[in-house]
């Protein structure tokens, strides 16, 4: 898999087939930010006609695991990578066009360096905010990764 926003969502109809059918699309990833946007459609909304909270977490995640994942493979080192805990707040109905976006690059090469010296496992807390059309927060959910330098 590359690291184009191409082949990212290429990567999720294959890989995350769940998250593709309901939308999820990567708009827009460098080493510090990533965009992931989804729209709310009859086939990924709850009873109360808004988006189902689970797709926006497929959303919110894919925003902070891209870059990790962007940023493993340019280590050219063989780690591992894995959502320990997560924490979500939800402010307002999400319904349009959600736009999540991660800002937390920066913390994922000082967790890859450390890992690749010790050998031990780094966390990093990495947040997503979804923002709706109208630019107002409707989510934001926070992640906890792991990554390890696999023996």
């Amino acid at each position: 898999m590359g690291t184009s926003v191409s082949k990212f969502n290429t990567f999720t109809f294959f890989k995350l087939p769940s998250a593709w059918w309901c939308g999820v699309r990567l708009r827009y990833i460098d080493q510090q930010k990533a965009m992931v946007t989804v729209r709310h459609k009859w086939f990924n909304q709850n009873p109360f006609r808004s988006m189902f909270w689970a797709v926006q977490g497929m959303a919110a995640e894919f925003s902070t695991g891209t870059m990790v994942i962007d940023q493993i493979k340019a280590s050219g080192k063989n780690i591992s990578m894995l959502v320990l805990n997560n924490t979500a707040n939800f402010s307002k109905k999400a319904t349009g066009k959600i736009t999540f976006t991660c800002e937390d690059g920066h913390l994922i090469k000082s967790a890859i360096d450390k890992t690749i010296e010790t050998g031990e496992g780094q966390t990093i807390w990495m947040k997503s905010v979804g923002v709706n059309e109208d630019g107002v927060v409707v989510s934001t959910f926070k992640f906890e990764w792991t990554v390890k330098v696999k023996k």
